[in-house]
């Protein structure tokens, strides 16, 4: 059971959350406060205190003031008309992210809602009854208005939720569980859809598997040295420590402890002086693309416990303060850093399947074809992988510095962090498939130079790939394998081989 109190959610509590079902409860003294502020909201609205989206309109008619008897049908009103999301609807894993962190962000109680409904946030989770969320339609200030108005209609009976397999209507998935909808005070409706929850969840959810997928990396790299025979006086410590990047380091010391035992590597002079830079420097650019990742987790900590909806309520002074704490730059700018790092293991790793069919590049048969020329081996691999990290290449720009004002101007500067975040999302699909042919091509130059010689580490990584994707000895549909072998670098976690590094003090934080 996690316990949310607004302030101590880790990454490894969401991964538990969303991805093992875990489930969630709300702290005893976090209820507390936010029945405390709750009362401070209650208090101001009856003296009649002109309080922004409490008692007013929203964006360009924040100087509205609404009656006293239209106050519940304003929040009403602010969700049916937010909720302009388009486009295909967020996976299952990003809609339940979205919850925990609402419910997480509201727990604090600065946002002045009634418990009930952070309840009706928590049994959602509980329920697995996941919103059917747009993925687009966000600027990514004043929070993620259409994105969380879809997330709000859920808790209200209305749209649509996956639930048990399903797409239905949420009414239906409510009454299953035995959840009564929820009818909104003052304030709330706002306090749902005022937040960075949007990006937050998919940039999270993107980090998750960026790293998983940078550890896959580096152990496929490391299948593909020993496919070429790459020469480990590049990898070793004393050349790396004199530049004093620690994930460079780090990613040199785990290649070298991988291979330590292999028969298939070589060392400088054996066959040639020095290998091509998609090999040399494997540790320099997967190392940068490590510095990308620290920095994007650093933010995406930060930002699972902050307050983020507006305006907020400060009981303990009496006070209500209108501000920006909605506007997602933070989030924007890491997830657009992240995407570097995303784009360029992609590129390199391309740069390496490309050394591995290139018969001008190597002395393995052309291609990795079985019978070259009238099969024609992994060569179209290569284009798909070319053609993927061309793609990243266009969704790598820099969401964050585009802006376009809104709400006539009165939100005039807006972050695009959820932008950031979606591109971010598919470049790493796109990555895992390009480090899913790396790995298909290094498989066939192993067994070319003999799996017998291989590392035991990589030799057990062989063994329980080619359960999932055979040896090419004709040409069949690679394309089927290429999914294939994405869907498990997916699904498959950290590899033994990860495990045992991990264990052995070779992977630093």
């Amino acid at each position: 059971m996690i316990t949310l109190t607004g302030k101590t959610l880790t990454l490894e509590e969401i991964k538990r959350v969303v991805f093992e079902n875990e489930k969630v409860a709300i702290e005893n003294d976090a209820i507390q406060k936010i029945k405390h502020n709750r009362q401070t909201v209650e208090t101001m609205i009856n003296g009649k205190k002109t309080m922004y989206g409490i008692n007013t309109g929203f964006g360009k008619f924040s100087d509205v003031v609404i009656a006293e008897e239209d106050l519940e049908n304003l929040q009403l009103n602010l969700i049916h008309s937010h909720a302009c999301g388009v486009g295909n609807p967020f996976s299952e894993e990003i809609s339940r992210t979205m919850l925990l962190l609402r419910a997480n962000a509201l727990s604090q109680g600065f946002s002045g809602v009634r418990t009930e409904l952070v309840q009706q946030l928590v049994d959602l989770v509980n329920a697995s009854i996941h919103p059917v969320i747009p993925e687009q339609g966000s600027l990514g200030a004043s929070g993620d208005l259409a994105p969380l108005s879809h997330l709000a209609l859920a808790l209200l009976g209305e749209g649509e939720v996956f639930y048990k397999g399903e797409r239905i209507h949420a009414s239906v998935a409510l009454a299953e569980e035995g959840i009564a909808p929820l009818k909104l005070k003052a304030k709330e409706g706002l306090a749902l859809i005022n937040g960075t929850q949007a990006m937050t969840a998919v940039g999270i959810v993107t980090y998750l598997e960026v790293e998983k997928l940078l550890y896959q990396s580096e152990l496929i790299a490391a299948m593909t040295l020993e496919g070429l025979q790459g020469i480990m006086d590049a990898f070793d410590a004393d050349l790396h420590k004199v530049r004093g990047h620690q994930e460079q380091m780090d990613v040199a010391e785990r290649i070298l402890a991988i291979l330590s035992d292999s028969g298939l590597t070589t060392k400088q002079g054996e066959l040639r002086v020095q290998d091509a830079y998609s090999l040399r420097c494997i540790p320099q650019v997967l190392g940068a693309s490590w510095q990308t990742v620290r920095y994007a987790k650093d933010k995406l900590v930060t930002e699972i416990n902050a307050v983020t909806d507006n305006p907020l309520i400060f009981s303990a002074e009496n006070k209500v303060i209108s501000g920006g704490n909605f506007h997602g730059q933070p989030i924007a700018f890491a997830m657009d850093f992240i995407k570097l790092g995303i784009a360029e293991t992609g590129n390199i790793a391309e740069r390496r399947i490309e050394r591995l069919v290139n018969p001008q590049l190597n002395d393995l048969p052309a291609f990795l074809s079985p019978n070259p020329g009238l099969e024609s081996g992994a060569m179209i691999m290569q284009y798909s992988a070319a053609s993927l990290v061309s793609e990243n290449k266009t969704l790598a720009h820099p969401a964050s510095v585009d802006s376009i004002p809104s709400s006539a101007n009165q939100e005039d500067h807006v972050s695009m962090g959820t932008i950031a975040a979606r591109h971010a999302l598919q470049m790493l699909q796109n990555t895992r498939r390009v480090v899913a042919i790396e790995l298909i091509c290094a498989m066939e130059a192993v067994e070319f130079r003999g799996i017998g010689k291989m590392a035991q580490q990589t030799k057990e990584y062989y063994e329980k790939v080619r359960n999932v994707v055979p040896s090419i000895t004709k040409d069949r549909v690679f394309s089927t394998d290429i999914e294939r072998l994405a869907d498990w670098l997916k699904d498959s976690g950290e590899s033994g081989v990860t495990q045992n590094l991990v264990r052995g003090g070779v992977f630093h934080e």
